[in-house]
């Protein structure tokens, strides 16, 4: 039977993937309280000219402010949304915690899977080419990958040059583009344009057919500190930066 949506993974398998991560996007949302949303320090300073120069209301702009929060949390999870993906094609398998993203069954590839190109710094891609080229040592068979999902060109090339001040350089230790490990593995050039073009209508199929208990209670953040601001009588901003900065010389006087 034919697949509706790609030809390289199952529709059941593909409306997992994409349930696991609407669960992430649910998770992140109900966990932004105004708790967590002052965790990192809000920056009212920079929130005043958002206002400002962008003329965006206040509360909008606590609710963009919130959903920038969200936004991180997510894109973490849509790097596990293509590892499950890859993890599903025939012959291959997700790392589970084993130090690698996905391999192949029969042990000759090993990938590590970034979303971005530019998510690490040099220590970072320093210590992953040591990671990767270990496997290629202990698996004499294996090629070895730093997958980037979003990659500045396509490309399929070995990753060799300095990192950190030092030389690197491995026989079986490659740098590749999304488009092109998608491919690898599936053996379809135009695997991730097959995901892309399916996604919408996939995402649909799934949101038509998900059970009501799915739905958990949205981010409390603005909530809480509107509570308080009907108490106090501040802006929100003003609200936001006297919890946050009271201790501040006269910044208690808000």
């Amino acid at each position: 039977m034919a697949n509706n949506y790609v030809n390289f993974v199952s529709d059941e398998h593909l409306l997992n993937c994409i349930a696991n991560l609407h669960k992430s996007y649910l998770k992140a949302k109900s966990n932004v309280s105004k708790k967590s949303f002052y965790a990192n320090k809000v920056d009212t300073i920079k929130l005043t000219f958002d206002a400002k120069f962008n003329a965006i209301n206040e509360e909008d702009l606590i609710q963009s402010e919130i959903l920038r929060q969200i936004d991180k949390s997510i894109n973490n999870s849509i790097g596990t949304f293509h590892e499950q993906i890859l993890g599903g094609i025939e012959g291959f398998e997700v790392g589970n915690l084993s130090g690698f993203d996905v391999k192949a069954k029969d042990n000759t590839l090993f990938a590590d899977i970034k979303n971005k190109h530019n998510t690490m710094n040099s220590s970072s891609a320093e210590a992953l080419f040591q990671k990767l080229a270990r496997y290629a040592d202990d698996y004499k068979k294996a090629k070895c990958y730093w997958v980037q999902i979003l990659a500045k060109g396509s490309f399929n090339e070995r990753w060799q040059g300095e990192i950190n001040g030092k030389e690197y350089s491995h026989s079986r230790v490659f740098k590749i583009s999304g488009d092109q490990f998608y491919g690898l593995l599936s053996g379809e050039d135009d695997a991730l344009f097959q995901l892309y073009k399916a996604l919408p209508s996939a995402i649909d199929s799934y949101l038509k057919s998900s059970q009501s208990e799915q739905i958990q209670e949205e981010n409390s953040a603005l909530e809480e500190i509107a509570s308080e601001t009907e108490k106090s009588n501040r802006s929100i901003l003003d609200q936001i930066t006297f919890e946050n900065y009271s201790y501040y010389s006269r910044f208690d006087k808000l």
